[in-house]
């Protein structure tokens, strides 16, 4: 009678998240982009640990595909000069950690992506109050 699948479930749930973008900013769709970004390596570096390697080249490829065109992708390189040509460099290289990280098992480069992205993401709520809505 009840499976694992809850179709209705996850469409309400993606109906959430389809609404919770319309609604947003372009300052809390990036927080939104760094947010799913976490939650993708968070589950990567669980399927990491238990072996499940099927699952997570699913997992970091889902962060790859956030950071290199969810985030780098959203920066406007003429128009944010030096600040925007560094971020778009750490987030080539974050993507070089996810790659490296899930081609060799490496906890380590996750952790290392996990903490780069963390701190970029405080860093963009704190200058939210310095943006216009």
């Amino acid at each position: 009678m009840f499976g694992t699948s809850r179709p209705g479930a996850n469409a309400y749930r993606q109906m959430s998240v389809d609404t919770d973008a319309l609604a947003a900013s372009p300052h809390q769709l990036i927080v939104m982009l760094f947010d799913g970004a976490l939650r993708a390596i968070d589950t990567a570096a669980a399927q990491m640990q238990a072996g499940d390697i099927e699952g997570k080249g699913r997992s970091v490829s889902k962060a790859i595909e956030i950071v290199g065109s969810g985030l780098a992708a959203s920066l406007d390189l003429k128009a944010g000069g030096e600040i925007a040509a560094n971020l778009a460099s750490l987030y080539d290289y974050v993507v070089r950690e996810l790659v490296a990280a899930n081609l060799h098992d490496d906890a380590g480069k996750l952790d290392r992506a996990r903490k780069l992205l963390a701190q970029m993401r405080a860093n963009w709520i704190a200058i939210g109050g310095a943006v216009a809505p």
